[in-house]
């Protein structure tokens, strides 16, 4: 049987510890479900760490964007607060912001990359986000990136061999650099079928637009 959908490709560049990256998705997620009866959507997520410096053990989120961001402490407040509204909206509990910790997440990446390989790369995402932003796990630990995998579907003893062994850090570290070759210095950055970039955290109505304009223009 011949599909009369259009096809479109997203590619989502994003950090696990960057709240408007996992609004952006959820966000996404929910247009996907307007459109499609009409368009099929493949997403692959593309790795970009906010502070690949970050050390082991993580530091408080509140200092670390007040340092980086120049923000008093009610202006970071009400950051937060504008955040968790913004998360609500697409149903996303960000429970843990006033008192999470950053993480460094080069091996959420190497991981994601292996579960696009897997094909339960948007499952994995989702899992992480709300490790880190509703329970206010670690996703730097080796045990908490191993049940998220087992979450989703994948071998836990598999993920831990990964991890350990620094598989994919070179396709990781390439993309990274890549991307900012291309000029990317903010996520979430989507790019639709390798050409229309939407930068920031879009609304659900905002993303269906966008697919809408891009499907039409390809082959039916």
């Amino acid at each position: 049987m011949i599909s009369l959908k259009r096809s479109v490709e997203v590619e989502f560049i994003s950090d696990i510890v960057c709240p408007w990256c996992a609004i952006g998705l959820h966000s996404l997620l929910a247009a996907l479900k307007r459109v499609q009866d009409s368009i099929e959507v493949k997403i692959s997520f593309q790795p970009f760490e906010l502070d690949p410096a970050m050390p082991e053990g993580g530091e408080d989120s509140t200092a670390y964007v007040g340092r980086k961001y120049a923000l008093s402490a009610a202006e970071a407040a009400r950051n937060r607060q504008t955040i968790r509204a913004r998360a609500a909206e697409v149903g996303f509990d960000m429970a843990s912001i006033d008192s999470r910790r950053l993480y460094n997440t080069f091996d959420a990446h190497r991981l994601v990359h292996w579960a696009e390989l897997e094909k339960r790369q948007i499952g994995l995402e989702l899992v992480l986000f709300a490790a880190h932003f509703t329970y206010g796990a670690d996703v730097s630990n080796l045990d908490v990136l191993a049940n998220a995998a087992q979450v989703v579907g994948l071998d836990p003893s598999a993920a831990r061999e990964i991890l350990t062994s620094g598989a994919y850090a070179n396709k990781v570290r390439c993309a990274e650099a890549d991307w900012h070759s291309r000029g990317i210095r903010s996520v979430p950055t989507l790019i639709l079928q390798q050409k229309y970039r939407i930068s920031g955290a879009s609304r659900p109505r905002d993303y269906e637009e966008a697919l809408r304009r891009v499907a039409a223009q390809q082959p039916g």
